[in-house]
């Protein structure tokens, strides 16, 4: 039976990585991006923005409201 994964907990120790310099990461596993590479990659444009019908509580669309003019960009750059 599989374990909850989410329970799992990262053993980095990011205080440590974020006080690296640039210099001191060793990036000599990571092969050169030839001509090759370049030649077989696509490039993709972003997908449009999907236009949703969310509904919210009556609660949650005053607060918006209460955070003045714009609100509705506000609620709309959630992540639902």
């Amino acid at each position: 039976m599989l374990h909850n994964v989410m329970n799992n907990t990262s053993e980095t120790n990011w205080a440590k990585l974020d006080a690296l310099s640039e210099l001191e990461i060793d990036t000599s596993d990571i092969p050169p991006l030839t001509e090759e590479f370049f030649n077989k990659s696509r490039w993709w444009k972003p997908v449009s923005p999907l236009n949703a019908l969310v509904q919210v509580d009556p609660q949650t669309l005053s607060w918006f409201q209460s955070e003045g003019d714009g609100y509705e960009n506000d609620a709309a750059a959630l992540k639902i």
